[in-house]
């Protein structure tokens, strides 16, 4: 039995991931009518959700407030409310630490997470990561993300610029595989839609067999490829000098780095 979904939450700012966040959680059964988003302009949102420039001072917030704009907006944003007792802040600003929120944001339990866009349809990854929220507050928020799909905890944030490169930033790496992959099967001669089509069939059907199966990606991958087989020849030219590992490691160190370089700006 998944966890019973919070009173209300407010957002400030409700972007690509926010936004996504925002409508399957609804979709899940959260009201509507009990979530208010602070923006600088009005947006297109779920029917039923509130917005304004502020949030309401005629209406005690909910416990829950989730920071949900650019990391480089944070000193721009409009006043939180004075935090009730129990208030816990959700942030899910990259780079942003969580040291950095308490000294905006005093008076907040404060809980980093870092989601990935699949959780607009349920099947995303959140990570969590908190010194300050206490044991309820944290099975709240991780009650509120298991609606997205697997919720990881983080137990040392030092880990979650590593974190946020390998699942927060993942979908898109993995989009440029797709694009890749069809590239190359038109390259063969297939005409460029049905190439595109058959990578990201194969690619979905990949990720779910993997997902239930008994064994490790790497052992899956010598299951497909016989000896001498076509899919063997391919794997070859991956391995050769861990050409792919390498290329991987190197785009999710960029990541990371640039994750590390947006904590030091928020430092300041």
């Amino acid at each position: 039995m998944s966890a019973p979904l919070p009173d209300g939450v407010w957002l400030v700012g409700c972007g690509n991931m926010a936004g996504a966040m925002l409508r399957q959680w609804i979709a899940s059964g959260l009201d509507p009518s009990r979530v208010f988003v602070v923006n600088r302009s009005d947006r297109a949102l779920p029917p039923g959700v509130r917005q304004g420039r502020i949030f309401p001072a005629d209406e005690a917030p909910p416990a829950l407030i989730l920071l949900g704009m650019k990391p480089q907006q944070i000193d721009a944003i409009a006043p939180l409310p004075a935090p009730a007792e129990g208030a816990v802040l959700i942030s899910i600003l990259a780079g942003v630490e969580e040291a950095a929120l308490v000294a905006r944001f005093p008076g907040y339990a404060v809980i980093r997470a870092m989601p990935n866009l699949p959780v607009g349809i349920g099947k995303g990854v959140v990570a969590l990561y908190s010194t300050t929220a206490n044991p309820a507050q944290l099975a709240t928020v991780e009650g509120l993300m298991a609606q997205l799909g697997l919720v990881e905890l983080i137990g040392d944030e030092t880990l979650f610029d590593a974190v946020t490169a390998l699942s927060g930033c993942g979908p898109a790496f993995v989009y440029r595989f797709i694009d890749a992959l069809a590239e190359a099967g038109a390259a063969l001669g297939l005409p460029a839609d049905q190439a595109e089509r058959l990578a990201l069939a194969t690619v979905e059907g990949a990720g779910m067999l993997a997902a239930g199966a008994d064994a490790s990606p790497a052992v899956l991958a010598d299951r497909v490829a016989s000896p001498g087989g076509s899919t063997r020849q391919g794997l070859n030219v991956l391995d050769r000098d861990e050409a792919l590992k390498r290329l991987l490691r190197a785009t999710l160190k960029a990541a990371a780095d640039r994750n590390a370089e947006m904590a030091a700006e928020a430092r300041r």
